[in-house]
């Protein structure tokens, strides 16, 4: 079983570069599903289906091609599959306070919900063995992140709150029904809960096994966008999964020689060199702009030729975490992998939100988690490729060398 998630800054193709890996792995032979993460579901228009015709499936894997089925999560079906005394206890805590019946079941959609609902379908196909590939078309960054954090905080909830909540609204119900108005849950709202909870049991550790999970980032020659790429990485590297993959995406190919685009153009391979050495090791792939929008099975099939070749969208292109923070009494530890590093040519310095790297020519710029901002880098150790680089001390200027 392989999970690949692709995401990225909204805008960058990331729908139509998973819907076109799908093709490629159902046209290699594998039982495939591609899911739609983002709230605003466009899956199904890049295969360029009658929505009328998708609408019918409410939110079920739906067969477009041989051996590939498409899925774009419907929340209003979830909420009466996994979530009724949740969303019931919501509504009717929301219509006590004023709003209208229908307006207070309409927002009471937490955030979580989606996510959460999406991760039960994984897991269950991963039980059920139902798929061979499960491509996830994510969300912009931002939401992403929250995605793959779920499962920890779902689980900090379940160990350290939820019981305590659980028994004191056991014992405080009785004496508030006849004081208050406001209704509080029944014991099936916790029911409800824990049950959810036993649901996605595993799934941490599947998403965090790069066996079975690999996290493809999406990315256009942009500046903007290149930091947020940057940031995601970090992100993703944070919550322990592995990044195998980085993916250019609509580089202005070199047959547009017009003024206007030749500028643009020598702008765009500026970046592409830089998004080369930001995330090396990480390799990258590079699709080019094409002249026509991508839209339909045929499309997809020749964006999945041009971005992988005779490549085996399956394969791990990387299996190890390329940085890896921790930190521990006031003082972090970013580890690097820099498999190519000699000792004496190692530089680093902390820029704003970044740790710079230099070794020989090659920079490379590693965004820090918040908590690690202030810190400076006291010591590099560099063993069998990797960089350990111990950060310590608040540092009154903004630039400090280690």
């Amino acid at each position: 079983m392989r999970i690949l998630f692709y995401t990225g800054k909204g805008g960058v193709g990331k729908t139509s570069i998973a819907a076109a890996t799908g093709l490629q792995c159902a046209s290699q032979g594998y039982d495939t599903l591609v899911m739609s993460l983002d709230p605003a579901h466009s899956l199904a228009d890049a295969f360029d289906l009658e929505r009328s015709l998708y609408d019918t499936a409410r939110g079920d894997p739906v067969p477009v091609a041989d051996r590939l089925w498409i899925q774009e999560i419907n929340i209003q079906q979830e909420l009466s599959r996994n979530w009724q005394e949740v969303h019931a206890y919501i509504s009717s805590l929301l219509n006590v306070s004023g709003l209208e019946e229908v307006v207070s079941e309409e927002v009471a959609i937490f955030p979580g919900m989606e996510e959460i609902s999406c991760l039960l379908h994984i897991n269950r196909y991963l039980k059920e063995k139902r798929f061979d590939v499960m491509i996830l078309d994510c969300a912009p960054t931002g939401e992403s992140v929250r995605f793959v954090s779920m499962p920890t905080t779902l689980e900090w909830y379940m160990k350290k709150i939820f019981r305590f909540e659980r028994n004191l609204i056991r014992t405080v119900r009785p004496i508030l029904k006849g004081v208050t108005s406001v209704p509080l849950p029944e014991d099936r709202y916790f029911q409800n809960l824990e049950s959810l909870f036993q649901k996605m049991e595993g799934i941490d550790r599947i998403l965090c096994d790069p066996e079975v999970t690999s996290v493809r980032l999406v990315t256009n020659p942009e500046k903007m966008v290149i930091k947020e790429t940057q940031r995601a990485f970090m992100y993703f590297a944070l919550y322990g999964l592995c990044v195998d993959l980085v993916i250019v995406n609509r580089i202005l190919p070199e047959d547009a020689d017009l003024v206007y685009f030749r500028r643009w153009r020598e702008k765009q391979q500026e970046y592409v060199q830089e998004i080369r050495g930001l995330f090396a090791p990480v390799p990258t792939l590079e699709v080019p702009a094409f002249e026509s929008e991508i839209l339909g099975k045929e499309g997809l099939d020749r964006l999945a030729k041009r971005l992988y070749d005779d490549r085996n969208p399956t394969d791990r292109f990387v299996q190890e975490r390329p940085i890896r923070f921790s930190k521990e009494d006031g003082r972090g530890t970013v580890i690097i992998r820099l498999p190519f590093a000699l000792k004496g040519e190692v530089d680093m310095v902390t820029a704003g939100d970044d740790l710079v790297v230099q070794v020989g020519n090659f920079r490379k710029h590693v965004t820090l988690p918040r908590t690690f901002v202030g810190l400076t880098p006291e010591r590099g150790i560099l063993r069998e490729g990797e960089l350990k680089v111990e950060m310590g001390g608040v540092g009154d200027e903004r630039d400090k060398r280690g």
